[in-house]
């Protein structure tokens, strides 16, 4: 069975030894327990038995989440020789009621339109050798009156507003990199550098992977305000220009833009991948590009797909601040960002981010928390448990966990207590069994001492 009290006792400086002996016995009981992950649920799957009113007093503990995070991953999940990239998305739950902090209304992507929940903005540090997410910083998200309020305009007004081509007289130039972040961009800013005074360089970070929901100018200059190079991807209906190359290199030119760009016939010389799968083709093609909603030139890589039967054509575009990374790093880290999306399956899957119904901000701050503390705790444990069982998932570790559960309350009821090695030897006969069913004689041969009334010649126990 799992050692999780010495997996948490690098905690101890960050919480108090009442904390942790709270949290060892919630999560021995998260990872036996079946239906949903409510502080009631836990309460009655807890090894002692534990009380409802002890789950509570947990859930109701200020827990400095970030410095926990932050201390199991150095000392349980970093590599040294790893290179990590930091990745930001939000996640949106669905919950009921009217009293729950934070309830708002919220655009969710699996719904595709806005529901009654809570939102999340999470950090992640993604690993690129592994090919994994781990969860590193959770900020809920609070709507201020400014983002609630979202009137249109008249049909009266937008005519009033509406002027002539050409720029108004009397207008200046802009400095695009002095731009207004809304109340999403500077809350991921406070994040990052809240992460940054963790971190203190124990972890080099160069590049901020987010999805096309931050593929513009504001999201950019926000990331260099923090020293990190942005990779996301661009709609794909982006007006981009190659820069003006002037034919006469002794003749000053101020024109900046030169040629639009054409998705559909890209100069062959930023052609840098071609390849055929199953009747798609494959064009690859990178180049520094200027968008004129952008202070800066983008390094631009286009991804055009073809299929070769029906000649229908497709295009992704992705871009980055850092000029000099190459293509393959570009659609690499990018495609790595999805990982995060696992977190959020397995979060709301198996550790109840779906379930819980705290309704306080300091309950949902520590179901919320719990839960994904869970999957990176989850993680650690799946690699030790591949070790003696390939291809195993979490759901093999919760079966694991579960029937030694059923074996230490089976027991229970023997007039005399078996040795604590014996438990470890009749659950790996247990294991054996295809069954599930432990013969009375083997666990005669193991020294336990059966009652004398037996209802049957075996002990059956069922895994589900």
């Amino acid at each position: 069975m799992f050692d999780i009290l010495t997996l948490l006792q690098c905690l101890l400086p960050e919480i108090k030894v009442t904390t942790m002996r709270q949290l060892n016995q919630i999560i021995m009981a998260m990872l036996a327990m079946s239906g949903r992950v409510t502080m009631l649920a836990i309460s009655r799957w807890t090894l002692s038995g534990g009380s409802y009113r002890t789950v509570i007093r947990f859930f109701r503990t200020v827990i400095p989440w970030a410095t926990v995070f932050w201390v199991f991953f150095r000392r349980h999940l970093f590599c040294p020789n790893d290179v990590y990239l930091l990745a930001g998305d939000e996640v949106v739950i669905s919950k009921a009621g009217k009293k729950t902090y934070g309830l708002d209304r919220f655009f969710s992507s699996l719904i595709s339109k806005p529901i009654s929940g809570l939102s999340f903005f999470t950090l992640s540090l993604v690993s690129v050798q592994q090919r994994h997410s781990f969860p590193i910083q959770i900020e809920q998200v609070i709507k201020s009156d400014v983002e609630k309020i979202n009137v249109s305009p008249s049909p009266e007004i937008k005519t009033q507003e509406k002027r002539g081509r050409g720029r108004p007289k009397g207008s200046k130039n802009k400095n695009k990199k002095e731009v207004v972040f809304t109340s999403e961009l500077l809350r991921i800013k406070t994040m990052i550098n809240e992460l940054f005074k963790l971190v203190a360089n124990f972890v080099p970070l160069t590049y901020l992977v987010v999805d096309g929901h931050f593929g513009n100018n504001n999201a950019l200059q926000m990331a260099r305000q923090v020293k990190l190079h942005i990779i996301s991807k661009l709609r794909h209906d982006s007006a981009l220009y190659i820069p003006y190359q002037n034919p006469e290199p002794n003749h000053r030119s101020r024109r900046k833009y030169g040629d639009k760009l054409d998705w559909r016939n890209i100069p062959g010389e930023y052609l840098r991948q071609n390849s055929i799968e199953e009747d798609i083709q494959t064009d690859t093609y990178q180049a520094t590009l200027l968008h004129k909603e952008f202070a800066q030139p983008l390094n631009v890589v286009i991804l055009v797909k073809t299929n070769l039967k029906t000649n229908a054509c497709s295009h992704v575009i992705l871009f980055s601040s850092d000029l000099t990374l190459s293509y393959e790093k570009i659609i690499d880290y990018y495609r790595l960002r999805f990982q995060i999306e696992f977190n959020f399956r397995d979060a709301k899957q198996f550790w109840g981010l779906e379930d819980f119904m705290n309704r306080g901000q300091t309950t949902v701050t520590n179901a919320v928390n719990l839960s994904f503390f869970m999957v990176n705790l989850s993680h650690y444990l799946l690699a030790q448990f591949r070790e003696d069982n390939p291809g195993s998932g979490i759901v093999d570790i919760k079966a694991y966990c579960r029937g030694f559960r059923y074996v230490r309350e089976m027991l229970k009821m023997l007039p005399e207590q078996p040795e604590p090695i014996l438990l470890s030897q009749i659950f790996a006969k247990l294991v054996e069994s295809k069954a599930g069913i432990i013969p009375r004689s083997s666990l005669l041969n193991l020294g336990v001492q059966l009652s004398p009334h037996p209802a049957s010649d075996v002990l059956s126990l069922r895994l589900c």
